[in-house]
């Protein structure tokens, strides 16, 4: 499992912190001392911690330096992992301001544990895509071409949003499909594309987008049956809660959704 907060690592980023779609009651919380979406209020400063998949690293980003440049004083730390392992960081104890999940269920568990500060909003969706090496040099162009006995393949594992998305996709074609590896977030699936250590992986549009240099990313139709929503939230016990609600504001902000569109994300 690619682990971007493990051990010493996951201290240290938490130690120096000062801190499915619903109803939007946390999402439309304004922020504090008022302002425009982004505005944390005046003075506002300290750290915000959040904690996103994946597949959001290159989108959020660039959502950071915009957010930061209207938040001058706060230090942002944006760590990104597989969704069922981030909650699993959350539900015990990780002291973090906002979670954006990759799926609806990875954020339920976060909700029934209580550390949901509202209910989560849906603020974008996602779609799979197969991942060939450049120039797609199998011939890859359905899910059916992955069975075939000399193609290596990688998947997400089935506890994470992409592999169950995955699995959904591949039982909706009707094919046998056995990776030969599964891995812990969409990012380490589609870096064994990159290392040409298989074949082809699934692996979301906007991952294969941001790799394309690399890669490319083949459109296949049972994809449109297994699309996943993203829930982002405030946290219960945030140490900064009017920055984590100015955040959330601002991702779901009209010009970062831009952002996430122009990334391949679906609204």
């Amino acid at each position: 499992m690619r682990k971007v907060l493990t051990g010493l690592a996951l201290v240290a980023v938490f130690a120096t912190a000062a801190c499915g779609g619903g109803s939007d009651d946390s999402a439309n919380s304004a922020p504090a001392g008022g302002g425009a979406p982004g505005s944390a209020g005046p003075g506002a400063s300290g750290q915000l911690v959040v904690l996103a998949a994946a597949s959001l690293t290159e989108s959020f980003d660039k959502i950071k330096e915009d957010f930061q440049a209207q938040n001058p004083n706060l230090q942002v730390t944006i760590s990104y992992g597989g969704s069922s392992g981030l909650a699993q960081q959350i539900t015990a104890g990780a002291p973090a301001d906002v979670f954006a999940a990759a799926s609806p269920a990875t954020m339920q568990a976060v909700v029934d544990a209580g550390e949901a500060a509202g209910e989560p909003a849906v603020f974008v969706r996602n779609q799979l895509v197969i991942a060939t090496a450049k120039g797609n040099p199998e011939g890859i162009r359905t899910l059916a071409d992955l069975t075939k006995p000399d193609l290596k393949v990688a998947l997400c594992a089935e506890q994470v949003p992409c592999g169950s998305a995955a699995r959904k996709a591949i039982e909706a074609a009707g094919v046998d499909l056995e990776p030969v590896t599964l891995e812990q977030d969409v990012k380490a699936a589609l870096s064994k594309v990159k290392l040409g250590e298989v074949d082809a992986a699934l692996v979301y549009r906007t991952d294969a987008r941001a790799a394309s240099a690399d890669i490319d990313g083949v459109e296949f139709p049972e994809s449109a049956g297994a699309i996943n929503d993203y829930p982002i939230v405030t946290l219960k016990s945030a140490p900064n809660p009017a920055a984590a609600a100015a955040f959330v504001a601002f991702v779901r902000s009209g010009p970062e959704l831009k952002v996430l569109t122009d990334a391949g994300f679906q609204l």
